[in-house]
């Protein structure tokens, strides 16, 4: 009897443990609002159940006893912001950019993409696509390593490492013939040799993606060039981000088969619907031209952001009306522009997409864009627990995504709303 008793017992204690080893990994997140952005419309009041880094479910129903519980209070939580496109290396002055190459090394220009990582994560954004890194080697793939080792705080990467230009065409110019070597901002090629190359030596070295100049003043790598960047990058998986502003530029990118076209501004209607028909994604970084035109201090600064933003209002109106697919990317190069990527959220609002619309080409959209949909981008249980929570409703004031109160990465709490 003694003995069957202490059996008992002890079964009945090994439970309670298993129990609690459960209950401690597991957090219930309650908000008065969250955003469903499939389905574009918020749920009241919110209950998301995370489970280590993923989420297990969403709804009352899902939430278990004696877990952790965060209460946010009246807050509309969302998926983590996702930015298509910028580059965390950038702490760059257009004027001054060789000398930027010349005086900071590769392992500084790192240290500087970390704070940067860490100002964007902060303000929302749990997954980038960083499109090149201006010239700093392969410190991105470091970065990016670096962060998922858990070393330093950042969003989750996907990295182009150094992209790909024709030679001559990419920053800085004006280089004396007498420097061969001076640093670049992009690896430069010229012929289809030279491009297979860069390309191969890229990936080798890390690269989640391949990033191509298809154009700078007027189309530059050729047709036959591109082609063989987006055949050596999508034999690995890897897609194929085009740098394109002309028409002909766009032409020749859509033509060898790239995935994305970042910019686009002068695509005319007939360029858009092929775009369309290919299934290519449209990245049209039109925040920060809206902020620099805000900060210009010539006419001639000011005159040349508005031209070119109306460039882009029609270009965007046109896309929305064919249905190309957008996803939204800040761009940001300068170190004031990390951290504030909302602004081309609400920046694709004043362009003509609709709050949800805009909402999406930072989320769903984005995550479908970059080939993650099935682990970012919504608030859905498999999914990372990438959640953000801001005050108000973003549907009725899209400008909340600037204010970013609390903020989970894979399950880790990064930001809280404070006492």
């Amino acid at each position: 009897m003694r003995r069957l008793l202490f059996t008992i017992a002890f079964v009945a204690l090994c439970g309670c443990g298993v129990r609690a080893t459960l209950a401690e990994d597991v957090t219930v997140i309650h908000a008065a609002r969250l955003l469903d952005v499939k389905a574009g419309r918020l749920i009241s009041p919110a209950v998301v159940v995370v489970k280590g880094e993923r989420i297990e479910g969403v709804g009352a129903a899902a939430a278990p006893s004696g877990a952790r519980t965060i209460e946010l209070g009246d807050v509309t939580v969302l998926p983590g912001l996702i930015d298509c496109h910028t580059h965390l290396m950038g702490d760059i002055q257009w004027d001054e950019y060789g000398t930027t190459l010349l005086t900071k090394s590769q392992a500084y220009r790192a240290l500087e993409g970390a704070a940067h990582a860490r100002r964007m994560l902060h303000a929302g954004f749990t997954t980038v696509s960083d499109e090149g890194n201006e010239g700093s080697g392969y410190a991105d793939v470091a970065l990016r390593d670096a962060i998922n080792a858990g070393l330093i705080e950042g969003p989750r990467l996907q990295v182009a490492t150094r992209a790909i230009a024709a030679l001559g065409q990419y920053q800085p110019f004006g280089v004396s013939p007498d420097l061969p070597d001076f640093p670049r901002g992009a690896q430069m090629v010229s012929g289809t040799d030279s491009v297979r190359r860069a390309v191969r030596e890229q990936i080798a070295n890390g690269a989640d993606l391949i990033k191509v100049y298809a154009d700078w003043d007027y189309p530059t790598l050729t047709v036959e060039e591109l082609s063989v960047a987006v055949e050596e990058a999508h034999k690995a998986k890897r897609r194929v981000a085009a740098h394109a502003t002309t028409v002909p530029g766009i032409r020749n990118a859509l033509a060898a088969g790239t995935d994305s076209i970042v910019h686009g501004w002068d695509a005319d209607r007939q360029t858009l619907e092929l775009m369309q028909q290919k299934g290519v994604w449209l990245v049209p970084t039109v925040g920060l031209s809206e902020s620099r035109l805000a900060q210009a201090d010539s006419a001639e600064e000011r005159a040349r952001c508005t031209k070119q933003l109306a460039r882009t209002r029609t270009m965007m109106a046109l896309a929305r009306e064919v249905g190309v697919r957008i996803g939204s990317g800040y761009d940001a190069i300068e170190a004031s522009a990390h951290g504030a990527n909302a602004r081309e959220i609400a920046a694709l609002v004043h362009h003509g997409l609709s709050t949800l619309e805009a909402i999406q080409a930072a989320t769903l959209h984005a995550a479908e864009m970059i080939g993650w949909s099935d682990r970012v981008g919504a608030v859905e249980p498999g999914k990372y627990a990438d959640i953000i929570a801001v005050s108000g409703n973003p549907l009725e004031d899209v400008a909340r995504l600037q204010q970013v109160r609390f903020v989970i990465k894979g399950g880790t709490v990064v930001k809280t709303p404070g006492p």
